[in-house]
C-alpha cells in the first residue's frame, strides 16, 4: 500500500491557526511601534498621510519591512523641511499625467478658448485642426511625445501639398504644449525644435480686382445677379462697406442705427476682439432698407433660406461670384478689402491711419500704437461717403460707354 501522510487531527488544526494568529498580531503591534516612533508633533497633515499608510490593518499587504521604510521616508522628509502631504499629491498628479493623452489636452484647450469667447468660425478650424493630428499621436500620452512624434502628422500633411495648414497645425500643437505646459501636465514643448524642420509656404495675398474699370463691371455684374435677394445686397455692401465677409454675414439688425448712420460690430464679432463702428453712407443705407421687407422680420440680416436662425453660409457670396463668371484667381469676397484699400490709398484724398482703421487694422509698431488710439471718426465718414459715390460713378460711367 501507498505511504500517505497523515491527516492532522483537529486539535493540531486549531494549535496551527492559532499560531497563525499570534504571528499576525506580533506584527500588528510591530506596526504600530513604527507609528509611534513617528513625531507626534510632526504635520497634522503629514502626519495623517503617514498614518494611513502604515495603518495595523494594512498588514499583510503592507509587510513590517515597508512600514519601517515608509516611517524612516516620512522622518527624513520631516528633518528637510518637506511636506510628505504635498510630496504624496505631487506622485499622484505625476501618475495622472502619464495618462493623460493629447487629444484629451487639445479637447480640454479648445473648452478654454470656448470659455474666452473665440469666434465660433475660429474653433471650427481649430477642432479641424487638431483632428490633423490625432491619427498619428492622439492616443499618445502628452508627456511621451517628442520631436520627432509631432513632426509626424506634420509631414504626411505636407506631403499632401498644404504647406499653409502644416504651419498652422504646428503652431496650433505648440499652443496645446504650452498650456499643457503651463497646468503642469507637460514639461517641454516639442514643436520648438520644428521651426524649420517644414518647408515655407510663399505667401499668396487674396485675389482682388484693383483695377476701377474692371471693378465697374464686376459691379454691374453683381447688380444684374439674379441669384437670391439677399446674396446680391451683401455683394454691394462687401463692396461699399468692405467688412470682413463673416461680420457681414452674421450682422444682426439691432447692430445698425440707420438714423445716426452707424454700423456698430460687437467686440465678440470681430477678428481682433474689439468693437468696431462703420460709417454707413447714403448708398449702404439704402441698400439696406431695400433689404428690410425681406429680413427685417427676424434677427439677422442675411439669413440661411434654410433657417432664419442661421446666417448664409461662407460660401454663399463665393458660389454667386463664380457664377458670375469669375474665378477664385479674380475676386474672392475677402478680396473687396484689398479693392478699398489699393484705391483708397491711390486717391490720395486720405490719411492712411484713417484707411487703417476702416479697415479695423491693428497697428504692428507696439510703441505707435500705445499713442494712436484716434478713430478718425470724422475723416472715416466723409472717406466712405465719398467711396460710395466713386462706386456709384464707375459704373455710371461703364454703363454710358456702352450705351455708346
Amino acid at each position: 500500500m501507498d505511504n500517505y501522510p497523515e491527516r492532522p487531527s483537529g486539535a493540531d488544526l486549531d494549535r496551527r491557526l492559532n499560531i497563525e494568529i499570534a504571528f499576525d498580531n506580533l506584527l500588528a503591534r510591530l506596526v504600530r511601534r513604527e507609528l509611534r516612533r513617528l513625531p507626534q508633533r510632526f504635520d497634522n497633515v503629514a502626519f495623517r498621510v503617514v498614518k494611513g499608510k502604515l495603518r495595523p490593518d494594512a498588514y499583510p499587504l503592507v509587510t513590517l519591512k515597508e512600514a519601517r521604510s515608509a516611517a524612516r521616508e516620512a522622518k527624513k522628509q520631516w528633518l528637510e523641511g518637506k511636506d510628505p502631504a504635498a510630496l504624496k499629491r505631487e506622485r499622484k498628479r505625476a501618475r495622472a499625467a502619464e495618462l493623460i493623452t493629447f487629444r484629451v489636452l487639445s479637447e480640454e484647450y479648445v473648452e478654454k478658448q470656448k470659455r474666452e469667447g473665440r469666434a465660433a468660425s475660429t474653433l471650427s478650424k481649430l477642432e479641424w485642426l487638431l483632428s490633423l493630428a490625432y491619427p498619428d499621436i492622439g492616443d499618445m500620452p502628452i508627456k511621451t511625445i517628442k520631436a520627432p512624434d509631432a513632426l509626424v502628422p506634420l509631414q504626411r500633411i505636407e506631403k499632401s501639398g498644404r504647406l499653409e495648414s502644416a504651419r498652422r497645425l504646428r503652431s496650433t500643437i505648440g499652443s496645446v504644449f504650452r498650456y499643457a505646459i503651463a497646468t503642469g501636465r507637460a514639461e517641454h514643448d516639442p514643436t520648438f525644435a520644428l521651426q524649420r524642420a517644414l518647408a515655407t509656404p510663399k505667401p499668396k495675398p487674396r485675389a482682388a480686382i484693383i483695377e476701377p474699370d474692371a471693378l465697374a463691371g464686376l459691379l454691374r455684374s453683381i447688380n444684374g445677379y439674379k441669384g437670391q435677394r439677399t446674396t446680391n445686397i451683401a455683394l454691394l455692401l462687401m463692396a461699399h462697406l468692405f467688412p470682413r465677409p463673416g461680420e457681414l454675414r452674421q450682422a444682426t439688425w439691432s447692430e445698425f442705427d440707420l438714423e445716426r448712420c452707424i454700423w456698430s460690430i460687437p467686440e465678440e464679432r470681430t477678428k481682433m476682439r474689439r468693437p468696431h463702428r462703420t460709417p454707413l453712407s447714403p448708398q449702404a443705407i439704402d441698400l439696406l432698407l431695400r433689404l428690410q421687407p425681406y429680413t427685417g422680420y427676424g434677427k439677422l440680416v442675411f439669413p440661411s433660406v434654410r433657417s432664419a436662425k442661421r446666417p448664409i453660409s461662407d460660401n454663399a457670396m463665393t458660389s454667386a461670384l463664380r457664377n458670375m463668371g469669375y474665378t477664385k484667381d479674380e475676386i474672392v469676397p475677402h478680396g473687396f478689402r484689398a479693392t478699398a484699400s489699393t484705391l483708397l490709398n491711390e486717391s490720395g484724398k486720405w490719411h492712411p491711419d484713417a484707411i487703417e482703421r476702416q479697415l479695423a487694422h491693428v497697428e504692428k509698431n507696439e510703441v505707435r500704437r500705445a499713442y494712436a488710439r484716434g478713430e478718425h471718426w470724422a475723416e472715416r465718414m466723409k472717406m466712405m461717403n465719398w467711396w460710395s459715390s466713386f462706386l456709384e460713378g464707375l459704373m455710371a460711367k461703364n454703363d454710358c460707354a456702352q450705351t455708346r
